[in-house]
């Protein structure tokens, strides 16, 4: 089991190898796919994205409202698939890991190896445990889509493996 802090450095990067357990702790920020088709329509139209990406990771994750004493309700993953269109345009600004859930097209796959970036894997139906890393929570953009907002997570050793590393070497069938 690997212990890494965010943000990302190049360094840990080089070190993670797909198919490695890790337990991710630092700041992180979240998003689904509406909240990625509205970056990737900035990123277009060559306008200023509402948060800061560069060095970045992203969880996939629409998390449930926290039940009191909580900062979040059941957390679980995404299926990342659903964010690949606008993945290669969110990598090529920096951003430097996402965590979600299934396999990653291979487009994304040649971005990944070109922007020297990491996929990370949550366990599909570990919600409730997931939710336990996970330490405090901010809303940081687009407020009006709730649950898919983009938030900034706080994590204290958030459960993952390496499914894809920065060579492009993958624990994910094809």
């Amino acid at each position: 089991m690997k212990k890494i802090n965010l943000p990302l450095t190049d360094d840990a990067i080089n070190e993670l190898k797909a198919g490695d357990s890790v337990l991710i702790s630092g700041v992180m920020i979240t998003g689904r796919d509406a909240a990625h088709k509205r970056l990737y329509e900035l990123i277009e139209k060559n306008e200023e994205l509402p948060v800061n990406i560069k060095g970045e990771v992203i969880y996939y994750v629409g998390p449930a409202p926290a039940k009191p004493g909580h900062a979040v309700g059941p957390a679980g993953p995404t299926s990342s698939y659903r964010m690949d269109k606008y993945t290669p345009a969110l990598l090529d600004r920096g951003l430097k890991g996402m965590i979600g859930k299934g396999a990653r097209n291979q487009e994304v796959i040649d971005s990944m190896i070109k922007n020297h970036v990491v996929y990370f894997a949550a366990i599909g139906g570990a919600a409730a445990l997931i939710s336990k890393s996970i330490k405090k929570v901010e809303v940081l953009a687009y407020e009006d889509l709730g649950t898919e907002a983009i938030y900034q997570f706080e994590v204290e050793d958030f459960p993952a493996i390496v499914a894809i590393d920065a060579q492009g070497n993958s624990v994910l069938a094809k």
